[in-house]
């Protein structure tokens, strides 16, 4: 058996081994409706916020999955809509980012004049935790929808930039020397010598960045509230439904390991044709 088939059954191994473990050390809890008057007043409503079992949060599961597309008002919306919410801000934000983080890469790898001049100011925003601007762009925005788009652009903009500055500065000097004794412009060189080779890199930075930016949109969402998976998970914390939190936190997890699965088959094809 090779090993590409030993990996998926070792982890179904661990998958169920772990649920069991966990499904028998969670003691079984009365619902509130089983209670006798008695057992809630020496606190059996304290029990029900225990954490769930893993059979809990599969039933959980298939109920919200039946219909993850209902919508019965502001505070009561499926998880495929919130997901929905929550993927368009990563994606728009994502995009402006790349809009100007990759054209910007390629100047700076290619201009050393642009590098020292840029670099500064590079290291000074990088650091910046994208939710420190938060209250910045609330307050100039005025937006909650917008200005947790403007924080996605933040936090994806600095992975990319870097790693295609990087990877156009790292393209071997011989081959653009090449591309100039066949007079090739500036652009031309860029596009069909340049690009080419440094392809790998800056598509690690935009796999990067798209980690960053799904993380970042679950804290963004609980602080600006409305719609999307960060504000389903808040909300269900403040109903002290655990069962719908472990739940939503599985689903963010599922959703940020397709996005990462989409990179890194982007990245083989690539490779691959090389």
């Amino acid at each position: 058996m090779s090993i590409n088939m030993k990996a998926p059954i070792l982890s179904l191994i661990l998958l169920f081994g772990l649920m069991g473990v966990w499904e028998m050390s969670t003691p079984s809890v009365k619902s509130a409706e089983n209670m006798t008057e008695y057992e809630m007043l020496m606190g059996g409503a304290s029990e029900e916020a225990r954490v769930p079992p893993p059979s809990a949060i599969v039933t959980k599961a298939v109920e919200e999955l039946s219909n993850p597309f209902y919508d019965n008002g502001p505070n009561d919306k499926g998880i495929g809509i919130q997901i929905a919410y929550s993927l368009y801000r990563v994606l728009t934000g994502y995009s402006m980012a790349a809009l100007i983080a990759l054209p910007l890469g390629f100047l700076i790898g290619m201009s050393p004049l642009a590098y020292k001049a840029l670099d500064p100011f590079i290291q000074i925003l990088k650091p910046i935790s994208p939710l420190a601007w938060m209250p910045l762009a609330l307050f100039i925005i005025q937006d909650s929808e917008a200005s947790a788009i403007f924080v996605i652009f933040i936090c994806s903009i600095w992975p990319m930039l870097i790693n295609t500055a990087f990877g156009v500065a790292g393209v071997r000097g011989d081959w653009v020397n090449v591309a100039k004794t066949h007079e090739l412009s500036t652009l031309r060189t860029a596009f069909q010598v340049i690009l080419p080779a440094a392809a790998p890199t800056i598509l690690t930075g935009m796999r990067i960045s798209i980690g960053i930016a799904w993380l970042v949109i679950v804290a963004a969402e609980m602080l600006v509230g409305g719609t999307g998976i960060g504000y389903y998970v808040w909300n269900e914390w403040n109903n002290l439904d655990l069962t719908s939190v472990i739940f939503s936190i599985l689903v963010i997890g599922v959703v940020g390991m397709l996005l990462d699965t989409f990179f890194s088959r982007v990245q083989t094809a690539l490779q691959y044709q090389e």
